[in-house]
């Protein structure tokens, strides 16, 4: 048995092809159940996010399934095959589940060490529980994933580091502050960069947020998001003494905070640090503002360097997660080989002791004469016989589960000598969705 992965992702699509093809979360159950009725496929499972849409299946006929699976990729988006093959790639066992392992473990995501994606994983696996389209194979196959994922999360450092502006800026309050509880932020401009450090900065633990816009009605709406309070323009120069942290995103074309303001709103504060974070271009704050005592100002090129940082940071601990990746297949591999091997040593040696059953039976039917001890021996060489015949295939199946063309004497001994298939159900595995410790 294979496991085979066929899709597509940023690295292959663009935006404009992957909303093409991509899956609802909330109709998942038709095009899993048209997934697991395709001749050549077992199981099925189907991934499908703003990135990467991909399919994994079980199928003893590999050319067979992706060949069908691309197709089926295309005819149920309404799509042609010339459309879509360019930006559609296929894996098939050892280079399937590495591809697998490393996008639950975010080494494949367009930013290395999101989270987001291992949840994604989960949720479209919980699909196919729900839906009976996982089986034995996929059930332990997408849970080998989840724990190789884990072991990267606590094994490295790979998600420890801030690589959006937003969280950036978090992340340098929380070292000039070190805790956040007890802050204020004030917004400055009520834009989609300002709404989404709020958001990272309400996900720390401030205790309030107060937001200001040129337009009113739009600083009542983010307030309102954050459970905060909004100002009116003209008058937040006369709360600048309440807050600990300002984040600036307007469309001003001169400074809005000069130094001798802001030298006047720290004697105010008794001197308690205030962090500046300028997000907007051309810029808000006047630069000389780090100059003053208990200030710190960051503007979008001093994030950028940080989060520049911070993905360099990330990349060194990549080595060490694809070393985690790496010796978790070999150990998947091994058990997924041992579900054909055992059944086929199985089905082998019972294959060729029915022949040594039938054999005996024909020979004592001819010699009536013998005594128990003659029997016996009889019996005896033809057990050995049947075991020295067979230590040689029996060793070659047990040492190819570490072999990738291992499945190749599995299918040989099989076409040979007509054993029946292998039932997959002899190898029982749960099929439960799967969650975060």
């Amino acid at each position: 048995m294979n496991i085979i992965v066929v899709g597509l992702s940023h690295k292959t699509a663009p935006v404009e092809i992957r909303e093409k093809v991509a899956f609802a979360p909330t109709a998942m159950e038709k095009p899993l159940r048209q997934l697991v009725e395709l001749p050549m496929v077992t199981e099925g499972v189907i991934v499908s996010t703003c990135n990467r849409v991909e399919l994994y299946v079980t199928s003893r006929d590999v050319d067979a399934a992706i060949a069908r699976l691309r197709r089926f990729l295309a005819d149920y988006h309404g799509l042609t095959l010339d459309e879509l093959a360019p930006h559609l790639y296929d894996l098939c066992g050892l280079d399937a589940i590495r591809h697998v392992f490393r996008v639950a473990s975010s080494l494949d995501s367009m930013v290395i060490g999101e989270p987001q994606i291992l949840g994604q994983i989960k949720t479209a696996y919980g699909y196919a529980c729900d839906y009976k389209t996982s089986g034995v194979i996929l059930n332990r196959f997408l849970h080998k994933a989840f724990s190789v994922a884990k072991r990267v999360r606590t094994e490295t450092q790979i998600a420890s580091n801030a690589v959006s502006v937003s969280f950036a800026a978090v992340e340098l309050a929380r070292k000039i502050f070190d805790t956040l509880t007890d802050k204020t932020v004030l917004l400055i401009g009520a834009g989609e960069m300002c709404e989404l450090a709020a958001r990272h900065f309400v996900a720390n633990g401030v205790a309030q947020v107060l937001v200001t816009n040129r337009t009113y009605e739009r600083a009542v709406k983010l307030a309102k998001e954050f459970n905060g309070k909004p100002i009116l323009f003209e008058n937040y120069a006369d709360n600048l003494h309440r807050v600990d942290i300002v984040l600036t995103s307007t469309g001003a074309p001169n400074y809005i905070l000069h130094q001798r303001q802001v030298e006047e709103v720290i004697r105010q504060r008794r001197h308690k640090p205030m962090f500046f974070i300028d997000i907007a271009v051309p810029r808000d704050i006047d630069p000389k503002v780090n100059e003053v005592d208990n200030c710190y100002l960051y503007d979008v090129d001093d994030l950028q360097g940080v989060v520049q940082s911070n993905l360099k940071e990330r990349h060194k601990e990549a080595k060490k997660a694809e070393a985690i990746v790496e010796e978790e297949i070999g150990q998947f591999h091994q058990w997924m080989a041992g579900l054909d091997v055992v059944p086929t040593i199985v089905a082998l040696r019972t294959h060729f002791d029915e022949i040594r059953r039938a054999e005996l039976d024909k020979t004592f039917t001819n010699l009536k004469d013998l005594n128990g001890k003659q029997r016996k021996a009889i019996e005896a060489m033809a057990q050995a016989i049947i075991n020295k015949a067979l230590h040689q295939p029996i060793t070659v199946l047990k040492n190819g589960q570490s072999d990738p063309s291992g499945d190749n004497y599995v299918e040989a001994l099989r076409t040979l000598f007509n054993l029946p298939p292998v039932d997959g159900e002899e190898h029982p595995a749960s099929c439960k969705k799967h969650s975060d410790p």
